[in-house]
């Protein structure tokens, strides 16, 4: 099952984000070789500058997907002010094999 992951970052926290990114990168990395990642990246502010992310992954439900969020390196170093997980499904523009 696919679940949208939809972090908003804290204002004020761009450096955190920065300073944290190779780690989520990292992360990211590991879920997409796994199979888990689909799709991700950052929302951006009016001036261009990422203030938070959406990620697409791939879990058993919802308890699961939680985990995923929670793993990110941007939500343990306190990066989100909030973050939502909903239930979501690929209609169109869905590569082969995802």
């Amino acid at each position: 099952m696919l679940f949208a992951l939809i972090c908003n970052d804290k204002p004020g926290h761009l450096q955190l984000r920065m300073d944290t990114r190779p780690d989520h990168v990292a992360y990211l990395t590991g879920l997409n070789d796994k199979g888990v990642l689909k799709i991700a990246g950052p929302f951006l502010d009016p001036d261009g500058k990422p203030n938070g992310s959406m990620l697409v992954v791939e879990a058993e439900n919802e308890e699961a997907a939680r985990a995923i969020a929670a793993g990110d390196p941007y939500a343990m170093a306190g990066l989100f002010a909030s973050t939502d997980i909903r239930p979501w499904n690929w209609t169109f523009n869905k590569p082969e094999g995802a």
